[in-house]
């Protein structure tokens, strides 16, 4: 295999809740820490009880190791010296950070534990000085603080370095498509009949001192924090003497997160926001979500974006890891290059510009014609082939030999098959011992749960070639058919599937070379409806599947981009107050894409 496809094809682990009356079952894979160590490749991802390792970013092998802390959040791991160190997420007591010379064959040990913090990110300088960067809330800032690079105690205090702006950053409103709604919330409805807009306090009744652990200052703090931005996931990357600070907003739930960036002259600043942010964003498309990551150089010097993709259906934190092309261009601006980010692309060997790198193949199965063994209740098939990993289609029941089948209407060069597969209203008990993290209340499945399916391929629907038997851990299944094959219909046929689940997929996705001519360019017009916003609108154009519409603060730095299937319009939310911008709509179909003209936003 040559090529990858995002969301990763990763043995993703289960995690079972019980959080009160609510129970859910779902993958999880989230807060993605890549490093390069002694040569190789490890990537250490939320509650995934091990991690993965790899020779080349395209093979990954998983390697368990349930004693990791597996239930804290957001590991992190860095080389220091030559030792991986290793770090989670802990609120109330003190963190362990813990190191290993070889973490394939040796354990890792603690050595230190210096104080409490969450989603943090350890970085040795060039000078062998170490810090410490953290945070995660809606109401206190990305921390930093200087390290001894031998008791890895805090040397001084600790300084606040990238606080959110929600009224200037577009990206940073948390909400779908940056829509701020706190009215929804459950917990702001509960106290809103209790704030007093005239003291700007929530006031408990006469008589009432707490409302259960919290105080009318801590509920007058939640209650204004409601529909503000978490800000997260800190991390460092060191580029020719600068530092690149990068964090995580709005919300992991949201189709709009994503990595912003400041840039300062020193580990602890002061920082400045970069013109071009956030550097990383995938809000449309398959799979959305591009947020709590890290950006490493590979063996060549390229630079690799690791980060969160959200499905968020059955539970907020059902996520999934994608990985991006990143880089640095003439000026030192931090970009990553997300264009057709969930479409399959090869990994170059040797030195790459990221800006050049383009889809592989093109997507053959949008809305195409669906057939099915049987159909649940409330399930379409048109839902395998929507791009939406937040659909499915679900068989009538969980007996073996369910099949789906898409039919691409014509004889089509096919390189590539992505099999997505959903779950739906899982509910498994356990034991209350079997929940293992402090409040009792989440259970990581340790013993692998295994899919088994077949794809097939056929140019008249009666006569089928076996492309892949899939008997292992696998959610996101992608197979790539190195010289490809000459077929009409595309069939996914269930077996065995995890807790005798019956077949879901989100997303057959078949991918390779249409064989026709790409659509014609959009004919396209932008205007601005705000400080934060701009509605992008094109002529229908006969033969396009949708428009991928790229945009940025200068015509030569169009490095955002949104992915647009089935619509004629979208409303960049991710803008910034004051700036400039510039957007270019690319149309494409599944025999290419056709450019478009630049073309600068109408204030």
């Amino acid at each position: 295999m040559q090529t990858y496809c995002n969301p990763l094809d990763l043995n993703y682990r289960y995690q079972h809740m019980r959080e009160g009356e609510r129970a859910a079952g779902f993958r999880e894979g989230a807060d993605p820490t890549l490093v390069r160590f002694k040569g190789r490749y490890y990537l250490f991802v939320s509650m995934s009880a091990g991690f993965w390792h790899s020779a080349d970013l395209l093979h990954w092998e998983f390697h368990a190791d349930p004693s990791l802390l597996i239930y804290d959040y957001a590991p992190d791991v860095r080389q220091i010296g030559e030792y991986l160190y290793f770090c989670a997420s802990r609120r109330e007591v003190d963190c362990p950070i813990l190191r290993t010379a070889d973490p394939l064959t040796q354990p890792f040990v603690q050595v230190a534990a210096p104080f409490p913090f969450w989603d943090p990110d350890l970085f040795q300088d060039d000078d062998g000085r170490v810090y410490l960067y953290w945070g995660c809330t809606n109401t206190e800032p990305i921390w930093g603080v200087e390290l001894d690079p031998q008791t890895l105690q805090p040397i001084g205090e600790k300084q606040a370095l990238i606080a959110g702006d929600p009224d200037a950053l577009g990206f940073e409103r948390p909400g779908d498509n940056g829509v701020v709604d706190r009215e929804h919330s459950v917990v702001y409805q509960h106290l809103k009949t209790m704030f007093n807009p005239e003291t700007n306090r929530i006031e408990f009744p006469a008589g009432m001192e707490k409302l259960g652990n919290y105080s009318a200052d801590a509920m007058t703090k939640m209650f204004l924090s409601i529909g503000q931005p978490y800000i997260e996931g800190a991390y460092m990357t060191k580029h020719e003497g600068k530092y690149y600070l990068q964090y995580a907003c709005p919300g992991t739930q949201y189709n709009t997160y994503a990595d912003g960036v400041y840039v300062g002259e020193r580990p602890l600043g002061p920082f400045t926001r970069q013109t071009s942010n956030p550097f990383s964003a995938k809000p449309g498309g398959f799979a959305a979500g591009a947020g709590h990551g890290s950006t490493i150089a590979d063996e060549y010097g390229n630079y690799w974006h690791a980060a969160t993709m959200r499905i968020s259906v059955n539970h907020d934190f059902e996520r999934r890891v994608g990985l991006w092309p990143a880089g640095f261009d003439e000026d030192g601006t931090l970009y990553c290059n997300q264009n057709f980010g969930d479409y399959p692309h090869r990994i170059p060997k040797g030195k790459f510009d990221a800006r050049d790198i383009g889809p592989e193949w093109m997507l053959l199965s949008y809305a195409k014609p669906v057939t099915a063994s049987s159909t649940a209740q409330g399930s379409s098939t048109a839902n395998a082939v929507d791009e939406n990993i937040r659909t499915w289609w679900s068989a009538a029941d969980a007996a073996p030999g369910q099949w789906l089948c898409v039919d691409l209407q014509r004889e089509m060069d096919v390189r590539a098959v992505q099999v997505n597969l959903a779950d739906e209203g899982l509910v498994v008990p356990f034991l209350p011992e079997e929940y293992g993290d402090d409040r009792g209340t989440r259970h990581i499945e340790l013993n692998p749960q295994l899919s088994h399916y077949t794809v097939e391929a056929s140019s008249d629907g009666e006569h089928w070639t076996l492309v892949e038997q899939v008997g292992r851990e696998c959610c996101n299944g992608y197979t790539e058919i190195p010289d490809g094959i000459s077929a009409r219909y595309i069939r996914v046929t269930g077996g065995e599937l995890p807790y005798g689940q019956a077949l879901r997929i989100s997303g057959l996705r078949v991918f390779g070379n249409g064989g026709g001519a790409a659509p014609a360019p959009a004919q396209a017009a932008a205007k601005r409806l705000g400080d934060l916003d701009a509605k992008v609108q094109w002529r229908p154009i006969p033969g396009a599947q949708g428009c991928n519409v790229c945009y940025g603060p200068a015509p030569d730095r169009l490095y955002h981009s949104w992915l647009v299937y089935g619509r004629n319009e979208v409303q960049l939310s991710t803008l910034i107050k004051g700036q400039p911008c510039f957007v270019r709509v690319d149309s494409f179909n599944e025999n290419g894409v056709t450019p478009g003209v630049v073309l600068q936003v109408e204030e």
